[in-house]
């Protein structure tokens, strides 16, 4: 098996995960919706000063043009909307435990519509990834049924799936990860600056700290995205999309390390070896 795609997908859930306790640390100086449309906005700035270096335009593809833009419009964008919106209402241990299940939707439309085979060992990890990274976040009882608002958390797994799917149709066209990035952000700094337009609710203005903390974020997450599209682009949805998913080991693990404040539970332990032996698998499939 090809180790490039699955190391590539590491790294960036190692991205992922160590972007959101830089997070943390910015929410203390700014409201999320603020943050994350200056993250957005750091992110494309900084990708469109690396254009003339980065895109190549010698494969350019007008239809995988349009994929990648419509990909931008709810994946970071919406996708981000509504987590937090999801947290809002049900809570981060829902919020998470359902977010997990990306994977499946992003595997499940791969087949269907790119005609991926699925072979039975990246299967079988796959599952075992998901259903590690479910008891992980899973650690507390619902209070109260969560009735239509699972619609939120379950609408924001299924985009992040699709969006996954949809890269890799666009870079089968146009194979240039930097191109779908940066044309992806252009469209989601668009949607977070329009979210931000219509929210005009009254709050204290980002400071300077905030905006620091939250161009790491930026820097985290656009080499997270970048590097699981150069993962798609050498790899299979299938096995990209469940390693990517583990984002929330390394965050947790850079909680014990810089917060200080991760217990790890009986349940929570046999969640990390779960996810870990899952990815082992699809490795050494």
């Amino acid at each position: 098996m090809n180790t490039a795609a699955p190391l590539l997908a590491l790294l960036a859930a190692a991205c992922f995960g160590s972007a959101l306790i830089v997070t943390q640390f910015g929410l203390r100086h700014a409201s999320p919706l603020v943050g994350a449309t200056v993250s957005v906005t750091f992110t494309l700035i900084a990708w469109c000063a690396l254009s003339p270096v980065l895109l190549d335009l010698d494969g350019w593809h007008t239809v995988a043009l349009v994929i990648f833009a419509v990909v931008g419009l709810f994946y970071p964008a919406l996708v981000t909307l509504l987590t937090y919106e999801s947290n809002r209402q049900l809570g981060p241990t829902l919020t998470g435990a359902v977010s997990c299940t990306a994977p499946i939707f992003a595997v499940a439309t791969a087949v269907l519509f790119l005609g991926e085979l699925l072979t039975l060992p990246t299967g079988i990890g796959g599952a075992v990834i998901v259903a590690g990274l479910m008891m992980l976040t899973a650690r507390a009882p619902l209070r109260t049924a969560p009735g239509w608002r699972l619609v939120l958390p379950v609408s924001g797994a299924l985009l992040r799936g699709i969006a996954q799917t949809m890269t890799k149709l666009g870079l089968v066209l146009w194979p240039s990860p930097f191109a779908a990035a940066l044309v992806g952000y252009a469209t989601s700094a668009g949607v977070m600056w329009g979210a931000r337009a219509v929210q005009r609710t009254a709050g204290p203005a980002i400071s300077r700290a905030g905006i620091f903390w939250f161009m790491g974020v930026g820097t985290l997450n656009g080499a997270a995205l970048l590097l699981m599209y150069y993962a798609l682009n050498v790899g299979s949805v299938s096995v990209v999309s469940p390693i990517v998913a583990t984002y929330p080991l390394f965050t947790m693990l850079f909680s014990a390390v810089f917060l200080k404040t991760e217990a790890l539970a009986p349940k929570a332990i046999l969640g990390v070896i779960m996810a870990v032996s899952g990815v082992a698998v699809i490795l050494v499939a």
